[in-house]
């Protein structure tokens, strides 16, 4: 087997990035696709930080895009990193290892290394394991194609207003400051709850919600005029938004380990 090179992606447009992106996710075991401006957002949004693309020992070897997402913890250059890379089991040791390099590098202490992987996919799982990476709970990923919107008694509020109310430590993808640079993110709100989300071509993103399953259907019926789909992405096993989409007919397309690395 061939090494792998990491070269610098700077010089690479967010065309060709996302194009990369989604090479190496081919064969995976859920379509993953990714356009220029999925990777816009995934980029100003996320906060994304040391890009690399990786090529193989030919020029004519797959190429993939990786980003790491730096998440400041305490003061100066100490990191929690978060990895929204493809893994294959092959390369994937050798991958992690060059990603720690990158980052010691550039001067970041690591103190802690999380990621996300598809519960079936398990090579990759026992190569993270292998690595020292342990469960640290399991995620849910949910849709619903066919809403049915009803009047309840709610109110727009600032999404500031809304954001960490939920008892439960969202993935970092809706982490508070993450969600709060969302420009046309937007939240509802009742006595009993809130809901705060994203609208796009008929398709409300869930970011965040609080309240009981009860309180979070009510304000799922209450999403603009228009929205006939619903999307929750790595809702943790057992939330209440969960429960809420199962009610209104959701269904639960993926799952997910969430696996965390202790560095220091």
């Amino acid at each position: 087997m061939g090494t792998v090179a990491l070269e610098p992606a700077s010089g690479r447009s967010h065309a060709e990035l996302a194009a990369l992106f989604t090479a190496g996710y081919e064969g995976y075991f859920m379509p993953v696709a990714v356009d220029e401006s999925a990777f816009s957002f995934m980029v100003g949004t996320w906060r994304c930080r040391g890009r690399r693309a990786c090529r193989g020992p030919t020029s004519s070897s797959p190429s993939t895009a990786v980003l790491d997402r730096p998440h400041q913890l305490l003061a100066g250059r100490r990191r929690m990193v978060s990895s929204s890379s493809p893994v294959d089991a092959a390369k994937g040791s050798g991958r992690c290892r060059r990603r720690r390099s990158s980052l010691d590098e550039r001067g970041i202490e690591v103190v802690v290394l999380w990621l996300e992987v598809l519960a079936q996919n398990e090579p990759a799982i026992r190569l993270y394991e292998k690595l020292g990476y342990r469960v640290v709970r399991e995620l849910e990923v949910w849709s619903l194609d066919e809403l049915v919107l009803k009047e309840h008694d709610v109110a727009s509020v600032p999404v500031a207003d809304a954001v960490g109310r939920s008892p439960q430590r969202p993935p970092w993808q809706r982490a508070d400051a993450t969600v709060k640079r969302q420009d046309d993110a937007r939240a509802l709100v009742r006595d009993d709850g809130s809901l705060v989300f994203r609208s796009g071509n008929g398709v409300a993103s869930i970011l965040q919600a609080a309240g009981d399953a009860d309180a979070i259907r009510r304000l799922v019926e209450s999403l603009p005029a228009g929205t006939t789909g619903v999307r929750y992405l790595n809702g943790p096993e057992g939330e209440p938004v969960n429960a809420a989409l199962e009610a209104l007919g959701g269904t639960c397309v993926a799952r997910q380990h969430e696996m965390l690395l202790e560095l220091g």
